[in-house]
């Protein structure tokens, strides 16, 4: 993780881009707020084509997220994490920095909690911040030797059986290397970013997200040897469906396609990556320790009193 970017500290913030999800309760009236208040100082505010139907404030520019990413200097993402993943993907190819405000249930990729955001959002736009590259992972099936269908995913690749259906088998190889074949109702391709989310509630570790890692975690495997494995972020991962019924591969869980016996879902990391901004003093640990609840128990010294 690195501390303030020295080229992204002297760039101009002068053009604001903002992005809320909706109906979401408090988004609308969020996203004029904010809005209101960097007109006041001077910038320039776009608005996502999609937030912008919902707020109608004069001073505003409608653009898409392609538009975002050509004319803004950064974007600012009103939501829960599922907002900023899907407004992180569109953008990454633009290398547009995010900042994040919670609004959402969890949170651990929009980090600023509402009741903070006009302080904490000013100093930041001033160049009062920590920047910190997640990566990406780039994924495709392919289906007799053709690419048929490709997408990004910056949490994780998820292969996974269908409702009513029974287990997948799946053949796993990493960089050309046969590594085991699985009984399982899936398996996640996460990167550490997504080492919080899919992956952790299937029982995978956590990873910070400045190592070069990428966690393979089967979903309720049939034999209790099948364990979560990270590799390095260099590898290729091809999965091969060798059996199962209604089988599908999502991306984020926002992109989906149906895949057959003997497709192979090749992974990889993307060249592309996202860059976050954060308040100055944030902690990776301290949004563990919140998200998580690992700060309920008294303290030591707590205990012995």
């Amino acid at each position: 993780m690195s501390k303030t970017s020295s080229n992204l500290a002297q760039r101009p913030f002068s053009t604001v881009a903002l992005i809320g999800k909706h109906p979401a309760a408090g988004v609308t009236e969020s996203v004029g707020d904010i809005a209101a208040l960097l007109l006041k100082d001077g910038y320039r505010v776009v608005l996502e084509t999609e937030t912008a139907k919902h707020t109608a404030l004069a001073g505003t520019t409608a653009m898409t997220p392609s538009e975002i990413g050509e004319h803004s200097d950064v974007a600012v993402v009103i939501g829960g994490d599922g907002t900023m993943l899907g407004i992180a993907r569109q953008l990454a190819p633009y290398d547009v920095p995010l900042i994040g405000i919670n609004q959402g249930r969890l949170g651990f990729i929009t980090d600023i909690p509402m009741d903070r955001t006009m302080p904490v959002l000013t100093a930041m736009l001033k160049g009062q911040f920590e920047a910190e590259k997640r990566s990406l992972l780039e994924g495709e099936v392919r289906r007799d030797g053709e690419s048929i269908f490709q997408a990004l995913a910056f949490n994780d690749v998820v292969v996974a059986r269908g409702a009513g259906s029974g287990m997948l088998e799946l053949r796993v190889n990493v960089d050309g290397q046969f590594m085991y074949n699985q009984r399982s109702d899936g398996l996640i391709v996460a990167t550490p970013t997504g080492s919080t989310a899919y992956a952790l509630s299937a029982g995978g570790p956590l990873l910070h997200p400045s190592l070069g890692g990428i966690v393979l975690v089967p979903i309720a495997p049939h034999a209790l040897s099948n364990r979560p494995i990270v590799v390095p972020d260099s590898s290729e991962i091809v999965t091969e469906v060798m059996g199962g019924r209604d089988c599908s591969v999502n991306f984020d869980m926002q992109t989906f396609a149906s895949i057959q016996h003997h497709d192979c879902i090749v992974v990889r990391r993307s060249a592309q990556t996202i860059t976050f901004l954060h308040p100055v003093g944030w902690s990776y640990y301290n949004t563990l320790r919140e998200k998580l609840h690992w700060n309920e128990y008294p303290s030591i010294e707590g205990r012995l009193k």
